[in-house]
């Protein structure tokens, strides 16, 4: 499989730069030249829509080459690492890397409860408890998302499938922004569907279902652009996904011996804690059972080789990415013990499958 690291500088994060420069406000990372070029002729609307998991090998396999997204995708740009819905569709609504917002993944440990937790469902890992009444993952991490900022400019609204401004399904989803671009005032609009992350990861990457999702996806966006004047709609993905197995860690007692606490941020870019007089033995045991499918990096390789971003490290970066991360290069993911989820395909490697992104631009100017 090829592998590839994220390129901070052609990556989600840089297209939501170019979204803040051209609304006029600061930037925290260069922007993308082509979304430039395109915000040049000056939009009444601006659409971002991203499908999570939508990938572009995928959208290759899935679609035809002249079906809607693949006829008006630009180019391919990187997701950020890992690439992961929580990583990426962070970078994308707050315009800053990993490292720098914090939120690095599906699992985070927190140093303050001495716990690992899932950061957008609020539990303790591979449980249904909540931690607390309030999220500590917003409490600890917190970030000025781009749809407040652009809102004290132009109208600025994020759909989502949960939180106040939700929708039912895609054909809502798809009426809300069309209705709204109808309105006398500019707009931006943030909306995010669930799918084809969701399926995928039930039935695999190549299922009659996943197939289905592809070409309903594909039908409803162009009627939907078909149907906007004065708007320019662009559609990305927060990261691919390819067919995977599991290694559960529990079938390891010499590893599993070593361990400190539970694994933590994703399965296949997965940060281990390991008991400080058995470090040496966990490298042996790593490269004996591992390294033909996991690269193993020690904390200050991950740090020097910015592999999260560049710019300022969140405080509680050094933290959370634990003693080592196990990077994954194959089709293999972890599994901490017999209560961690079985999934058909997943993300957060570094294969290409999982790194490229889709960038579609659409532009309606009819009017």
């Amino acid at each position: 499989m090829k592998t590839i690291f994220p390129n901070y500088e052609q990556c989600l994060t840089n297209l939501t730069n170019s979204i803040l420069n051209y609304y006029g406000f600061e930037t925290y990372h260069s922007t993308l030249k082509e979304v430039d070029e395109e915000l040049k002729k000056d939009y009444k609307n601006v659409v971002l829509i991203l499908y999570d998991g939508m990938g572009a090998s995928l959208l290759k396999r899935n679609l035809k080459e002249d079906d809607f997204l693949n006829k008006h995708k630009v180019m391919d740009i990187h997701a950020v690492f890992p690439p992961t819905t929580t990583a990426s569709t962070t970078a994308v609504l707050s315009g800053k890397n990993p490292n720098e917002h914090g939120w690095l993944g599906w699992d985070l440990y927190f140093k303050s409860i001495d716990r690992v937790v899932t950061m957008f469902l609020n539990t303790y890992k591979d449980t249904d408890e909540q931690v607390s009444d309030t999220s500590i993952s917003t409490e600890t991490y917190p970030y000025e998302s781009i749809i407040e900022k652009i809102n004290t400019k132009v109208n600025a609204v994020g759909l989502f499938p949960f939180k106040d401004t939700h929708y039912e399904d895609l054909y809502d989803m798809h009426n809300q922004i069309e209705e709204i671009c109808k309105n006398d005032k500019r707009n931006f609009i943030y909306a995010y569907y669930e799918d084809p992350d969701h399926t995928m990861h039930q039935s695999g990457t190549d299922s009659k279902d996943t197939l289905d999702v592809f070409e309903l996806i594909n039908k409803e966006t162009e009627k939907l652009c078909n149907k906007l004047e004065e708007t320019l709609v662009i559609v990305v993905a927060d990261h691919g996904h390819l067919n995977a197995e599991a290694i559960t860690l529990k079938d390891y007692p010499d590893v599993f011996e070593c361990l400190e606490r539970d694994v933590s941020i994703e399965s296949r870019a997965c940060s281990f804690k390991i008991k400080e007089e058995k470090k040496t033995q966990f490298e042996e045991l790593f490269e004996k059972y591992f390294k033909e499918d996991f690269i193993l990096l020690a904390k200050q390789e991950v740090i020097d080789k910015q592999i999260f971003g560049t710019g300022k490290n969140n405080d509680h970066f050094e933290e959370v990415v634990g003693d080592y991360l196990a990077i994954a290069i194959s089709n293999k993911y972890f599994r901490y013990d017999e209560n961690s989820v079985f999934l058909k395909s997943m993300h957060a490697g570094i294969t290409e499958d999982e790194v490229l992104v889709p960038l579609i631009i659409y532009g309606a100017k009819h009017v």
